[in-house]
């Protein structure tokens, strides 16, 4: 039978983590226990640099929309000068929730319970009868902010942490994947403007992240829209296949179907498509990238999870965000191409059919998450294995660790760079 979990401090000789995470297995726990989720929260979502949203979604100066960090309510606002702020949706006098719609055009916010108005910066603009504090300019109150905000092509993380790595440094080989996506735009551009679907789901996020570059469940899970929509993609995803799942390092993981894609030679194949059908994109990605657009139409989009909650799954983007230890959020929105209008209508189109309302896909996948997470409230047995492809990791001419296209390779990372998180 699973004994109570015990937290730091608890055990001697060692971190409890040491205990609950080995390199070929983790405790169930880790997915259920409400300590740890709190733990989570301090170390992982309001320590390190979390995905947020994207420039492009507040493209004018005063534009602003409503974000989550983990538990918080955000406000991702531009401010006259261009600057990207992120705001935290709480007054600074007595707690009142200061922005109600989902997104808007302001350059100020005012809180409804005392008329407190603030700068979309964050900073207190007035206050009503002001006399009582002694008068105007006389408080030196704002509200909360992100202390730390920065963006990689177009994509906005935040830190609550006011020093540690840098954003580049966090995204290390996870970076040129976003390359990877943004050179796909004849403008170098990606852009998050077709709305975000909301997807509540009854399970711990960790499994959400887990899922995302598991090549071993597709051809299981996936068979039926695979078999429906004669897509070539589910075997990439077996032991015969030449993909590879790779470890980027710092909890990043992805999905590395180039070795497939080159194999053809054909462009296109990626997006399931041909050059015929999109003649257009096709000759402006030539006019911008020359010799290299041909190299670049072959291998296509990423298939990259980016600790602890970006996931880039081609055509879409995910935003994940926990909620309690057995259940979180998934946002979900397809990528938009700058300059690409012949692939944007496609890329949606794909992505309600995949991750829509009645999408194939993530009904699939969230069937998954919800039945693991009744699985792991189950006492025995303790443990979940992640072993898989272990006796044939190798390493890449990067330095990276590999595995093949079934491999836990990806899992095993993600593990250990949360272990060391949680140890700190």
């Amino acid at each position: 039978m699973t004994a109570v979990v015990p937290m730091p401090g608890d055990v001697e000789g060692g971190s409890v983590y040491d205990r609950l995470i080995h390199p070929d297995k983790v405790h169930g726990s880790l997915y259920t226990d409400q300590q740890v989720f709190a733990e989570e929260l301090r170390k992982i979502w309001y320590s390190t640099w979390v995905f947020v949203g994207h420039e492009s979604e507040v493209p004018q100066p005063n534009d602003y929309v409503r974000k989550r960090l983990g538990l918080q309510d955000v406000v991702m606002t531009r401010d006259k000068e261009g600057e990207v702020h992120l705001l935290l949706n709480r007054c600074a006098h007595r707690g009142n929730q200061v922005c109600d719609d989902d997104k808007g055009n302001s350059s100020s916010f005012r809180c409804p319970y005392h008329g407190w108005t603030y700068r979309n910066t964050g900073e207190l603009l007035g206050y009503p009868y002001n006399k009582g504090y002694g008068g105007k300019n006389k408080l030196e109150l704002g509200m909360g902010v992100v202390p730390r905000v920065s963006s990689y092509r177009g994509f906005v993380f935040g830190s609550f942490a006011t020093e540690g790595p840098t954003l580049v440094e966090h995204l290390g080989g996870a970076a040129r994947e976003i390359d990877r996506l943004a050179d796909l735009s004849p403008e170098g551009r990606v852009e998050l403007s077709a709305g975000w679907l909301k997807h509540k789901t009854r399970a711990n996020w960790k499994l959400l992240a887990e899922n995302e570059t598991d090549g071993y469940h597709p051809q299981f899970v996936h068979g039926s829209i695979f078999g429906v929509t004669g897509s070539p993609i589910g075997a990439l995803y077996s032991d015969a296949s030449t993909a590879v799942t790779r470890n980027l390092g710092n909890g990043h993981s992805e999905n590395d179907l180039r070795p497939e894609f080159r194999g053809f030679d054909e462009e296109m194949r990626w997006f399931g498509t041909t050059v015929e059908r999109v003649p257009r994109y096709v000759a402006a990605m030539r006019e911008r990238h020359g010799e290299d657009a041909h190299r670049i139409l072959v291998e296509g989009a990423p298939h990259v999870m980016i600790f602890p909650n970006l996931f880039i799954a081609e055509i879409q983007v995910f935003n994940i965000q926990p909620v309690s230890a057995g259940e979180c959020v998934q946002y979900s929105t397809a990528v938009q191409l700058a300059g690409a209008p012949e692939m944007n209508k496609r890329m949606i189109s794909q992505s309600i059919g995949s991750v829509g309302p009645a999408g194939m896909l993530l009904a699939d996948d969230t069937e998954m998450y919800e039945r693991n997470q009744r699985g792991v409230e189950v006492l025995d047995p303790e443990w979940l294995d992640v072993r898989r492809g272990l006796v044939r990791e190798r390493t890449d001419e990067d330095g990276y660790t590999i595995g093949a296209a079934t491999d836990e390779t990806g899992m095993r990372g993600f593990w250990k760079h949360y272990k060391s998180l949680m140890e700190a």
